[in-house]
C-alpha cells in the first residue's frame, strides 16, 4: 500500500443513532454558571457517564475547553467544520497560554502525504503534551498506527551522540521524509556536507545537525526564511510521517469524546460515505464511540445543563447607528456593577488607539496579560468572538464584536522563504544585461583555471562571442526586463552599438527628469484650501476600519492627511496591489474632505468598478450622515439628473462615477477632493480634463501597479508617491486543496459556500467550452444561479454580467481568466479552477488572489488529474501553491510582469524604446542618477575593481551542489559593500553548510580584497611576472610612494598605473602597498 494515502472508513447509517441514547441525569434541568458546569462536566467524564450542556456561545466554548482541560481532562474533541476547530484551537490558546489542544485534519486528495497533519496532533497527544485532539467528523474515520509504532519509529538525538550518518538519512526516508536541496517545508530533509537539515513536524522550525565523522557536534533550529540558526538545543526528537493505518483513530485513543453541535456531526457522518464513495464500517465504530464517556455541547436537546452565555451579535450595528457612546454606555453599565470586562485586540496599536478614544469618554483601561478584577482590560491576542457569562460577571469583547475586525485565525505554519527574481531565478538561456558590455544571453556557470581556479558566469553575445564575468564583478550582471515578451536584440560584444543605446537612454531620461523636476517646483506655487487637523470624531472613524492597518497603510495615510492639511493642492499617487488596502486610504480622504464640508468625486474605469467601490463606501460610512451616489450610463435619464442637482446644491458629498462625471454637464457646489482610480486606463481627452481639475484641488490616484524599487528612490521625496507593498495581516489565508474532478466534491465545495451566504468564482480557461461546463454545474446545482463570463462577449454584456455578480445577483460565475482580475469582492470566498495543472505558477497565484478578501475562511480548489498522470513541473507548481498560502504572495510572483507595467504608467510609452535596448534596471539607475544631477547632489561612481591575483577562489559542488543555490550566494557576495556584511554572511555560509572549504576561504579573501580596493579608488588589481599592477581613479603622488620604498622596487607608469615588484610574499606586499594608500585605515 502506498504510504502516502491512509484508507478512509465511513459509517453506515446506523452508527450515529449514538447521538439520540445519551443518559440524562438530574442536573440537566437547570440552569449553571460556568465554573459549577465544569465540574459536573469533569465528574460525569471521570465517572463514565455522558453529559448534554446548551447554552455555549461564542468565544466561551474555548474559555469552557481551556478550564475543563487544565483540570485534568484528556479528550478527543469532535466539531462540524475545519473552521469551528482553528476557532477553538486559538481560543484555547487564548485562554491557556499553552498549546494544550492541537488540531487534526484530513484531506485525502492533497499532493502532500496526509500523514504530516496527523503525526503532530497523534504524538503531541500520545505524549501528553496535548491534552485534546480537535478534529472533524471525517477525522474520527481515520486509521493510525498503535502507539508503539511511534515509539518504535521515534529518532532522537542529543548533542556528543555518536550516530552514523549515512543510516540516519536512510531513516529518515524510511520514515516519509523527502529530499531536497533547501528545508522549507515539514516532511522535508537536506544534505550538504556535514549538515543535515530535517523539519519534524513536532517542531514550529527546522532542525539543523552538524556532524563532524560520525559525531553530533550541535543541533540548533533555524528559520527557514532565512536559513539561519536562531535556537541552540541539547537534544531533539523527529518523528515519523509516513505510515500505514492499523487502527481506527477511536480504537487507538479511549479518551472521553466531546462533540460540539453533535446534530451538525452526525449528518456530516452520514455524508461522508456517499461522498468518499466507501464500504460501510457498520457496527465496531459504533460500538467505539458508544462505550467511552461523551460531553455533548449545544445539541437539539430537550433535556439538558443550560449555560447561559451571550455574544454581541447587535452590538456592532448599534454602534454603526448611534456612535460609540453606545458601547460606552454599556462599558460603564458593566463596571458599575463589578463585571470583569476585556477587550482583545489583535495587537497593542489597536489597543492603544481604543484607549485614547475611549479616554475623551471618561474611561480608562489597562493594557495587561493577566485580568484584575472590576478593571476595564485590555489584552493582545487571538479571540474568535466575545461573550457574557451574567452569573460569573465575565465580559469578554473583541475588535469583531465592537467594529466587525475579525481576528486572525492561524494554525501555526511554517514561514517561507520570499519568493524573489534575483539571479538565482536564472536558467541558461535568459537574456542578461552587462553594465559595461550589453545584452547578451546567460548560458551557466563554467569553472576555469585562471590565475588560480576560480567560476566565471558565461554569458554570450552576438555572433557567439562569450564573455567570462569573474564572481567578484557579477554585480553588473543583471537580469534583463523590457516592456513586452519580445526577445530583446542581442549586442555586439565590444561593438559601438551598445554605448551608442546607453547615450540615447540617458538623453531620454535627462528629459524626463527634468520633465518631473518642472512639474514638481510648479506644483508647490499653486494655491489650495488646507484642510483641519484629524479631531476625535476622525479617530473614532479609522478606529471602525475592520482590519489592522499595514505599516505602508498608517504611513501612506498620514501623507495624505498632511498633504489635505497644508495650503498647497495635493497630488499624491498610492501604489499597491489589489487587496492591500489603497481604498481605505482613499476613503480616510474622503471622511476629512466631507467632515470639512467639502464634496468628494471619486473616478473609476468601468462601471462595475463603481458598484464596487460605492458598496465599499456605503459600508464604511453607514451611521454617519453622509450622502453617497453612483453616477454611470447604468443610470436612467431622470437618476442622472437628480444626481447632478445632488452635485451643484450640495446635498450629495461624494460621488462614484465613470468618465461620465468628466462630462460639462457636470458641476460641483464645492469639490475639495478628487479620487482617481486607476488614471492609465482613461484616455488622452479625459486626462487633459483631468490636469485642469487637478491644478485647483486635493487629488489622489490609486493604482494597482507597483513601482519597481530603484525607481521608488528615485521619486520619493520628489513626487507624492506612496506605495503600499505590505499585504494586510487581519486577513485569513486561502486554503487550497488539488481535488480530482468529481461532481460530489464540486456540488460539496460550492454548496458549503453558499450555505453560509457567499459566492463562487469557477475557473474554465477553454471559451469554446465553457457554456457546457456551466451546463454541468446548472445540472449538478438547479437551484443556483448561474452565469458565464468571458473576454470575448461584448463588452456591455460582459458588463453587465460583472455588475450583477458585484451585487450578490449570481451566487457561481464560470469565467475565463481573463475577467475583472482587478475586482475586490469580498463576499466571494471561494474559487474553483478547472484544469489547474494548466496554468502557470503565478496565473494560479493571481487567480486564488480573486478569493480571501474578507474576514471569511476562502478556498482554492485546484481541480486535476489523478497525481500520477500529472508531470514533475505541473506537480512542483501545484504543490507550490497548495504551500505557500500567504495572502499578497501573487504580488511578489508577478513582480516582473508588473514592474514593467509600472515603467509604462509613469513613463508612457515613449519611454519603451529605451527600456528595450537597455533592460529596465539600468534605465532606472540613469534616471536616478539624472535627478540627482539636476538637484545639485554628489553622484558616486561606483568601483567594481578587476583582480586577477593566484587565488582559488569559487564555491564547490561537494559544498553547494544546487547551481541556482550558487549564483544566488555569488551574486550576494558581489553586492557586499562592507566588511560587517562579510563577516555575517561568512556566519551564515558556516551556520548554513558547515566548515569554509579552502577554495571558499579564498572567495571569501577576493570579496574583502574588492571591498578595500572600492574605497582606495582601485579599478585594478594583477599579479603578472612578480609584479603587482594597481590602476587607480584617482592621482597617486610618487613622492609618497617613494618615500616608503626602495625606487628599484616601484615605478609609476605613464598610464599612471603604479607597479610593484613582489619581494617575498605578493599577499605580504599588497598588504604593505594596501596600508600605504589609505594611510593606515584599512
Amino acid at each position: 500500500m502506498d504510504k502516502r494515502y491512509v484508507k478512509l472508513e465511513p459509517p453506515s447509517a446506523r452508527i450515529v443513532s449514538f447521538l439520540r441514547n445519551v443518559y440524562i441525569i438530574e442536573e440537566q434541568m437547570e440552569e449553571k454558571g460556568i465554573n459549577e458546569t465544569i465540574s459536573l462536566a469533569k465528574r460525569a467524564l471521570e465517572e463514565g457517564r455522558d453529559l448534554r450542556v446548551k447554552g455555549l456561545q461564542g468565544g466561551a466554548k474555548g474559555f469552557f475547553l481551556a478550564h475543563l482541560l487544565r483540570e485534568g481532562i484528556k479528550a478527543v474533541v469532535v466539531s462540524p467544520s475545519e473552521e469551528e476547530v482553528e476557532k477553538l484551537v486559538e481560543d484555547i490558546l487564548f485562554f491557556s497560554q499553552k498549546e494544550i489542544a492541537v488540531p487534526m485534519f484530513w484531506d485525502p486528495f492533497g499532493l502532500e502525504s496526509p500523514q504530516k497533519a496527523l503525526s503532530n496532533a497523534i504524538f503531541k497527544f500520545h505524549r501528553g503534551e496535548a491534552k485534546a485532539i480537535l478534529t472533524t467528523p471525517e477525522g474520527l474515520l481515520v486509521k493510525i498506527p498503535e502507539r508503539k509504532f511511534f515509539e518504535d519509529s521515534l529518532i532522537k538525538l542529543r548533542t556528543s551522540q555518536e550516530l552514523n550518518r549515512n543510516f540516519l538519512i536512510e531513516k529518515l526516508i524510511d520514515i516519509g521524509y523527502e529530499r531536497v536541496f533547501t528545508v522549507e517545508n515539514r516532511g522535508e530533509i537536506s544534505v550538504r556536507g556535514g549538515i543535515l537539515d530535517v523539519f519534524s513536524p513536532n517542531y514550529n522550525n527546522p532542525i539543523r545537525i552538524e556532524f563532524t565523522d560520525n559525531l553530533i557536534e550541535s543541533i540548533r533550529l533555524f528559520d527557514p526564511l532565512t536559513q539561519r540558526s536562531v535556537e541552540r538545543l541539547q537534544e531533539a526528537e523527529i518523528i515519523p510521517i509516513a505510515f500505514d493505518g492499523f487502527k481506527s483513530f477511536l480504537e487507538e485513543f479511549e479518551e472521553s469524546l466531546i462533540i460540539f453541535d453533535p446534530d451538525q456531526v452526525e449528518n456530516k457522518l452520514r455524508e461522508i460515505e456517499p461522498t468518499y464513495g466507501l464500504s460501510p464500517y457498520d457496527e465496531y465504530l459504533r460500538h467505539l464511540i458508544g462505550k467511552r464517556p461523551k460531553l455533548l455541547l449545544n445539541g437539539f436537546f430537550e433535556e439538558a445543563i443550560y449555560l447561559r452565555s451571550q455574544t454581541f451579535t447587535t452590538l456592532r450595528d448599534e454602534i454603526k447607528a448611534r456612535g460609540l457612546k453606545t458601547l460606552v454606555h454599556y462599558l460603564k453599565q458593566w463596571l458599575e456593577d463589578g463585571h470583569q470586562v476585556t477587550v482583545v485586540f489583535s495587537s497593542s496599536y489597536q489597543a492603544q488607539r481604543f484607549s485614547e478614544i475611549l479616554e475623551n469618554y471618561g474611561l480608562k483601561g489597562f493594557l495587561s496579560k493577566d485580568t484584575p478584577k472590576t478593571l476595564l482590560t485590555f489584552k493582545v491576542g487571538n479571540l474568535s468572538e466575545g461573550f457574557l457569562l451574567e452569573k460569573e460577571k465575565i465580559v469578554y469583547l473583541t475588535e469583531w464584536d465592537i467594529f466587525g475586525r475579525k481576528q486572525t485565525v492561524k494554525i501555526q505554519k511554517a514561514s517561507r522563504k520570499p519568493l524573489t527574481f534575483e539571479l538565482d531565478e536564472l536558467k541558461p538561456g535568459d537574456p542578461v544585461v552587462h553594465v559595461d558590455y550589453g545584452i547578451g544571453i546567460f548560458r551557466g556557470l563554467r569553472r576555469l583555471d585562471v590565475n588560480g581556479e576560480k567560476e566565471f558566469l558565461l554569458i554570450e553575445y552576438e555572433g557567439g562571442d562569450k564573455l567570462y564575468v569573474p564572481i567578484e564583478r557579477m554585480n553588473l550582471v543583471h537580469r534583463w526586463i523590457g516592456p513586452s515578451d519580445t526577445p530583446p536584440k542581442l549586442s555586439k560584444l565590444g561593438g559601438p552599438h551598445w554605448q551608442r543605446a546607453k547615450k540615447r537612454a540617458k538623453k531620454a531620461v535627462q528629459e524626463v527628469a527634468r520633465e518631473l523636476l518642472e512639474l514638481y517646483a510648479v506644483r508647490k506655487t499653486r494655491p489650495g484650501y488646507a484642510f483641519s487637523p484629524p479631531d476625535a470624531l476622525f479617530k473614532e472613524f479609522e478606529a471602525s476600519f475592520p482590519y489592522e492597518e499595514t505599516p505602508d497603510q498608517l504611513e501612506a495615510i498620514e501623507a495624505v492627511i498632511k498633504d489635505m492639511c497644508s495650503p498647497t493642492p495635493m497630488d499624491r499617487l498610492i501604489c499597491g496591489d489589489v487587496g492591500f488596502g489603497k481604498t481605505e486610504v482613499a476613503i480616510r480622504a474622503a471622511f476629512k474632505a466631507v467632515m470639512d464640508g467639502k464634496q468628494v468625486a471619486m473616478l473609476v474605469p468601468t462601471t462595475v468598478l463603481a458598484e464596487q467601490h460605492y458598496r465599499t463606501f456605503y459600508e464604511r460610512f453607514k451611521g454617519y450622515p453622509i450622502i453617497i451616489e453612483v453616477l454611470s450610463r447604468f443610470k436612467t435619464a431622470k437618476e442622472q439628473q437628480r444626481i447632478l442637482k445632488g452635485l451643484r446644491n450640495g446635498s450629495i458629498d461624494i460621488v462614484i462615477g465613470t468618465h461620465r462625471l468628466l462630462s460639462k454637464d457636470v458641476a460641483f457646489k464645492d469639490l475639495g477632493l478628487l479620487i482617481i482610480d486607476e488614471e492609465q486606463r482613461f484616455g488622452v481627452v479625459h486626462k487633459e480634463r483631468l490636469k485642469e481639475l487637478k491644478k485647483t484641488i486635493d487629488c489622489l490616484t490609486l493604482t494597482a501597479t507597483p513601482i519597481p524599487r530603484t525607481l521608488q528612490m528615485a521619486l520619493i521625496g520628489l513626487k507624492e508617491i506612496s506605495l503600499i507593498n505590505t499585504p494586510p495581516p487581519g486577513r485569513q489565508t486561502v486554503k487550497t486543496r488539488i481535488i480530482p474532478f468529481d461532481p460530489k466534491l464540486i456540488k460539496q465545495a460550492v454548496q458549503q459556500e453558499i450555505d453560509r451566504g457567499g459566492q463562487v468564482f469557477f475557473i474554465h480557461n477553454r471559451v469554446a467550452s465553457i457554456y457546457q461546463r456551466a451546463k454541468f454545474l446548472k445540472e449538478l446545482l438547479p437551484e443556483l444561479r448561474i452565469e458565464v463570463a468571458h473576454g470575448q462577449m461584448q463588452s456591455k454584456q460582459l458588463e453587465k454580467v460583472m455588475m450583477r455578480f458585484v451585487k450578490g445577483e449570481i451566487d457561481v460565475l464560470v469565467s475565463t481568466s481573463i475577467v475583472e482580475l482587478g475586482l475586490d469582492i469580498p463576499n466571494v470566498n471561494t474559487i474553483i479552477i478547472d484544469d489547474a495543472h494548466t496554468f502557470g505558477l503565478s496565473d494560479l497565484y493571481q487567480l486564488r488572489g480573486r478569493v480571501g478578501r474578507s474576514w471569511k475562511k476562502a478556498y482554492a480548489y485546484l481541480i486535476v488529474p489523478s497525481p500520477e498522470k500529472l508531470n514533475k513541473e505541473a506537480r512542483k507548481r501545484l504543490r507550490a501553491i497548495e504551500e505557500l498560502s500567504t495572502f499578497g504572495s501573487g504580488f511578489k510572483l508577478a513582480l516582473r510582469d508588473l514592474e514593467i507595467r509600472g515603467a509604462g504608467t509613469i513613463f508612457g510609452h515613449r519611454q519603451s524604446g529605451h527600456i528595450l535596448d537597455i533592460g529596465l534596471e539600468l534605465y532606472n539607475q540613469m534616471l536616478e542618477e539624472a535627478l540627482k544631477e539636476l538637484k545639485g547632489e554628489e553622484i558616486k561612481e561606483e568601483i567594481t575593481p578587476e583582480i586577477q591575483l593566484p587565488i582559488r577562489a569559487f564555491i564547490p559542488e561537494e559544498y553547494v551542489e544546487d547551481d541556482a543555490q550558487r549564483l544566488l550566494l555569488y551574486h550576494r557576495l558581489a553586492k557586499i559593500k562592507t566588511e560587517d556584511e562579510l563577516i555575517d554572511i561568512k556566519e551564515e555560509f558556516h551556520d548554513r553548510f558547515g566548515p569554509l572549504p579552502e577554495e571558499v576561504l579564498g572567495l571569501f579573501e577576493v570579496i574583502d580584497l574588492k571591498i578595500k580596493l572600492q574605497k582606495l579608488g582601485v579599478t585594478k588589481l594583477h599579479l603578472r611576472d612578480g609584479e603587482l599592477r594597481i590602476k587607480m581613479t584617482s592621482q597617486i603622488d610618487p613622492n609618497v610612494l617613494i618615500y616608503n620604498f626602495m625606487k628599484k622596487d616601484i615605478r609609476l607608469t605613464s598610464s599612471m598605473e603604479l607597479v610593484v615588484k613582489v619581494r617575498e610574499n605578493w599577499r605580504k606586499t599588497l598588504g604593505e602597498i594596501i596600508n600605504l594608500l589609505s594611510g593606515g585605515n584599512l
